[in-house]
């Protein structure tokens, strides 16, 4: 198994508010809106989805109650650290809750982390010593 991932789905609650968040909120672009789950444009990156959030665990066999940090998180480089601010204070105009705002971290990076309203959480960064991965818009 390779360490490629795609898509990711994200589970959530009530899809309408979640559709919102992220084209409204963030500006992400629909590809596909299949009424259950609904995939973004991608940009050349993973695709990202979301999925009601029973329907999902149900195909994943397991239950959608869960509660706590699930230790998965998402993260969204980008290509400088105003980009970062930029990006935090569009999540939390959009309805994010700021978790830990964006500070110059111990290995050189920058960033900070937001919760969306589902509270998946986000990590925006930036690290100028990271080219092996190209950065978002």
């Amino acid at each position: 198994m390779t360490a490629h991932v795609i898509p990711t789905l994200i589970g959530v609650r009530d899809m309408e508010a979640a559709k919102r968040f992220y084209t409204d909120g963030l500006g992400w672009k629909i590809k596909n809106d299949y009424g259950i789950s609904v995939f973004f444009e991608s940009d050349g990156a993973s695709p990202i989805g979301l999925y009601g959030r029973d329907g999902l665990a149900k195909l994943m066999g397991t239950s959608p109650e869960g509660s706590g940090f699930s230790g998965l998180v998402l993260t969204y480089e980008v290509s400088s650290e105003t980009r970062v601010d930029e990006v935090m204070v569009e999540a939390e105009q959009a309805g994010a809750t700021i978790l830990k705002p964006a500070e110059s971290l111990p290995w050189g990076g920058y960033g900070g982390t937001f919760a969306d309203p589902e509270g998946y959480i986000w990590r925006v960064g930036h690290s100028a010593q990271g080219n092996d991965q190209p950065p978002a818009k």
